[in-house]
């Protein structure tokens, strides 16, 4: 990862970013179909902004030495039903892990992985799943 390369939480005024990389991650992952990203956009849009607002959605975005941000990625909070493996009710599922073209390939996704994961640590999770496509 480039040393000027920083990460940090994303907040609600994060909202059209992440939407962007939520966008851009499907159409990256072969989904073409401007009615189908559309209809994502707007209906997941609300859940992330509610998410963003009320901590049921956690993001985090890595920023360049300029401030622009050049990857992202988020955890989604659930309460499910404990398993015999996890018996705590408390999930965690990373998604939304995008990162633009010209930043690929540099650690970038890797390090938010590790601070995801880390976080994820000292909150608590005893299960935390990855929603990932073909090359993630």
């Amino acid at each position: 990862m480039n040393p000027q390369t920083r990460i940090r939480e994303a907040t609600v005024h994060d909202l059209d970013v992440i939407m962007h990389h939520r966008r851009q991650m499907f159409v990256d992952m072969g989904f073409t179909d401007e009615q189908q990203l559309a209809v994502s956009q707007s209906s997941s849009r609300g859940f992330i902004a509610q998410g963003l607002a009320d901590g049921m959605y956690r993001g985090w975005l890595a920023e360049d030495d300029r401030g622009r941000v050049v990857a992202g990625s988020g955890i989604v909070l659930m309460v499910r039903p404990s398993h015999p493996e996890h018996p705590g009710v408390r999930r965690a599922e990373i998604l939304n892990m995008y990162t633009e073209p010209a930043y690929r390939r540099q650690g970038i996704a890797h390090k938010l992985m590790d601070v995801m994961i880390d976080w994820c640590r000292k909150e608590g999770f005893e299960c935390v799943s990855l929603h990932a496509s073909d090359e993630g």
